[in-house]
């Protein structure tokens, strides 16, 4: 073999080597460690700081049962049967798709895949970026109990305006402790979850006032069905 061919062997050895410490070992350390102990920031939160908008955050170990079943019951009502994937409203999507191409692609992002995307990737929408995803959401399901998944997806998730997580959403729009939310705040910061910058949880408008009932009542609905049982 040649120095040119030594050359290259070389610098693929080494870029191989980096990839499977970025791609394998990195996430899994940080999700064995993050697993026991709350996370200290997401990159989402760098990037909203970068942007000027700030980034307001502090990890709760009280989180009310009933806002996870508003959240189960308007982002994810299978998260308790699932690996991961709702296959069911992904076929959903790409057919409604399908129907209406001119439309956006309507979401159908599970919890799991959300917490996967805001623990290790920047809000920047790609094919790329929804390939690595897909790859870290199953680590996070074989890694983590449906439990701590939950429990992150609400400490970590962007609540709109720089307030990252239900302990920091309460207070802005509330002025109160998580553990403090009645039903129908908790509610009420369900429904502006799949636009928080638009939608405000403590002056709603008559679209939010609406769905605050309906997530109020689905709450109810994943407690009498038992939707919940993976994280009691």
């Amino acid at each position: 073999m040649g120095r040119a061919g030594i050359t290259r062997s070389g610098w693929l050895g080494k870029l191989l080597a980096v990839l499977i410490v970025v791609l394998v070992v990195a996430p899994v350390l940080l999700l064995l460690i993050f697993r026991f102990v709350p996370v200290p920031g997401t990159p989402q939160m760098m990037w909203s700081l970068a942007q000027g908008k700030g980034a307001h955050y502090r990890w709760s170990d009280d989180i009310p049962s009933f806002l996870g079943r508003a959240v189960i019951g308007s982002e994810d009502q299978n998260f308790c049967n699932h690996g991961g994937f709702d296959w069911k409203s992904i076929d959903q999507a790409m057919a409604a798709h399908d129907r209406h191409p001119a439309k956006r692609l309507r979401g159908a992002s599970t919890i799991s895949q959300q917490t996967a995307r805001t623990l290790f990737l920047v809000p920047v929408r790609s094919w790329v970026r929804k390939g690595v995803e897909a790859y870290l959401t199953v680590l996070l399901e074989a890694l983590w109990p449906k439990k701590r998944i939950l429990e992150a997806y609400l400490n970590l998730v962007d609540w709109g305006h720089g307030n990252f997580g239900a302990d920091a959403a309460a207070q802005a729009y509330f002025g109160i402790d998580a553990s403090h939310l009645s039903r129908t705040q908790a509610a009420r910061l369900a429904a502006i979850l799949p636009d928080p910058g638009k939608w405000n949880a403590a002056k709603p408008g008559p679209y939010v006032m609406s769905r605050t009932q309906v997530l109020i009542d689905r709450g109810g609905d994943v407690a009498r069905d038992n939707l919940d049982f993976c994280v009691k």
